[in-house]
């Protein structure tokens, strides 16, 4: 037995060719915008967002730590320049009270206030900036 067929070419498969159009045309959002647009504004908060772990929630509310939008935001700058040196875990110093923070996750772990600070040590960090 011959086993010619294994050495003929497979044929195309019989459909209409598509061609694409040149006026493509993106989508846009409710609000006008592209799906691009809205994408890049919440990576943008993301960005300049930063949160508290439950632990730093109860460090502030013991400690009489209150925070401003001012402090909220030099909080983020400083974090963005512990992620542009490759910090994953940093040491944030601002006004009298030093914050342990996730780079990552964009996350205060822990505060501690100057009146706390006597011999405190801080481990597992690896990075530290003045903010």
């Amino acid at each position: 037995m011959s086993q010619d067929w294994l050495l003929r070419p497979l044929s195309q498969p019989i459909a209409p060719k598509r061609e694409i159009g040149t006026g493509i045309t993106r989508p846009k959002l409710h609000g006008g915008s592209s799906f691009q647009e809205e994408l890049n504004k919440v990576l943008a908060k993301q960005q300049q967002e930063v949160t508290f772990s439950g632990h730093a929630l109860e460090r502030l509310r013991v400690r009489n730590i209150s925070l401003t939008q001012d402090d909220l935001k030099r909080l983020g700058n400083a974090i963005d320049k512990v992620a542009a040196k490759g910090g994953r875990e940093s040491l944030v110093v601002y006004k009298d009270t030093a914050y342990v923070i996730s780079v990552k996750n964009r996350t205060v772990i822990t505060a501690v206030d100057s009146a706390h600070m006597t011999d405190h040590v801080f481990t597992q960090i690896d990075s530290a900036v003045f903010a």
